[in-house]
């Protein structure tokens, strides 16, 4: 029998993703400066107000307001009457030395001992139901959102959007978990109060916001649905069936939003972050954390096993598991769930002891940050729709233009989702 699930996305403009943000900004500016960097920066955002927290071992010194500031005015926050201004806004910096006593169980002498930044789990998942290798579910998600982004920049077709929204998409799968069909679509956004009533009376208050809403649910049917359906192949296009489900804002008006509507905080929407629900999750945020991290390095670690082995055929699913302890390089444990979908006859067990023994994957921090380049500054552009399923791009960042230390650095986006190591998986197994 068919089963429904669910994930949700956030934008860009949600007062978490915000924090995640300037958070991430932030660790791109140590590293560009002291790749050697440790950090930990927390961030809260609120009515018309910034605070900074986190411990921080660096040789670089950064104008944290400034670098806040820019982000906020990059996702779109630049209009007094959204209560969260870029200019105008209070950013506070509580930021301090890191822990002495944290320090010396992640240095080493010899770099390759260098010690888990923190215990703990993490998890990588992969499906071979899409391109990307991500859930269907939260891959629709975000390109839901991220097209609607796209609309509130170009400002033609739609003109009265906010930063701030929310999505989820609820999928029909079939019993060996195929995508048959989307069944339902929420899309709250916050928009302009862009219908004034005719006088003060609550009817002509409630005329007018009927008037906002059939606006914003005729635009996003007939405007950015039919974006989204050109962003994705054609084989795709049978998903979007005319018994689809819409509910667009349907609380009702959206007006006040973004952190103003709602206090933001650096790492609550991990699993926005991460599988939209599907697999598993350590508990770790990772915006804010450098590499040495390893709620972060592990993370992107086991995304890269897992979406190599399922992209190799080994099986159809994949959920990777490693943990640590805090101070010690070498994991504690791998654990591998390929759902009974495994094709090289193997237990999920024998499947992890060979995977340990793979130079592609070894796990020790170390290596980890050497294999993904992970102390250069790569960590804004995963902050907002998703650390999984981007598309790794080699690109140029020019960090503090125009000033005297402005400096360019040429980085790799999003490494762990190379598909690189087919082929030692392929030779591994006998594939």
């Amino acid at each position: 029998m068919a089963y429904f699930f669910t994930s949700e996305s956030v934008s860009e403009g949600h007062p978490d993703k915000v924090a995640d943000q300037i958070s991430d900004a932030l660790i791109d500016h140590f590293l560009a400066y002291d790749p050697s960097s440790k950090v930990a920066c927390e961030t809260l955002v609120t009515t018309g107000q910034v605070v900074l927290a986190g411990e921080v071992k660096s040789t670089a010194y950064l104008d944290v307001q400034s670098i806040a500031r820019d982000v906020i005015k990059r996702i779109g926050y630049t209009k007094s009457e959204y209560m969260f201004e870029a200019n105008s806004c209070g950013v506070l910096s509580a930021i301090h030395e890191q822990s002495a006593d944290i320090n010396q169980g992640v240095e080493r002498k010899n770099p390759e001992d260098q010690g888990a930044g923190d215990q703990g789990m993490m998890f990588g998942y992969a499906t071979n139901e899409s391109d990307t290798y991500m859930p269907m579910t939260l891959m629709l998600a975000h390109l839901l959102l991220q097209e609607l982004a796209a609309l509130r920049r170009e400002g033609s077709e739609i003109n009265y959007l906010r930063p701030d929204a929310k999505s989820q998409v609820t999928m029909e799968y079939s019993n060996d978990h195929k995508p048959l069909r989307i069944d339902t679509i929420v899309i709250s956004t916050q928009h302009d109060d862009f219908v004034k009533p005719e006088n003060d009376s609550k009817e002509a208050q409630q005329k007018a916001d009927d008037i906002i809403l059939a606006k914003i649910a005729a635009d996003i049917v007939n405007i950015l649905i039919p974006r989204v359906k050109a962003k994705l192949d054609s084989r795709l296009h049978f998903l979007f069936d005319s018994e689809i489900t819409y509910h667009i804002n349907p609380t009702g008006k959206f007006v006040i939003g973004g952190p103003h509507g709602d206090t933001g905080l650096t790492g609550r929407k991990i699993i926005v972050d991460t599988y939209g629900g599907w697999g598993a999750h350590g508990g770790g945020a990772f915006s804010g954390k450098d590499p040495s991290k390893v709620d972060r390095s592990a993370a992107y670690a086991t995304r890269h096993i897992a979406k190599n082995i399922v992209a190799a055929g080994l099986c159809d699913r994949a959920l990777v598991q490693v943990s640590y302890a805090i101070g010690v390089a070498q994991p504690v444990g791998l654990y591998v769930d390929t759902y009974g979908t495994a094709k090289v006859g193997m237990s999920d067990g024998e499947i992890a002891k060979v995977l340990q023994t793979m130079p592609d994957f070894d796990l020790r921090p170390y290596f980890i940050e050497q294999r993904f380049a992970l102390r250069t500054p790569i960590y804004l552009e995963s902050a907002a729709y998703g650390h999984m399923g981007r598309t790794c791009e080699t690109v140029t960042k020019v960090f503090n233009k125009g000033k005297d230390n402005e400096l360019p650095v040429t980085v790799k986006l999003f490494p762990w989702e190379e598909l690189n190591a087919v082929a030692a998986v392929k030779q591994a197994f006998g594939i």
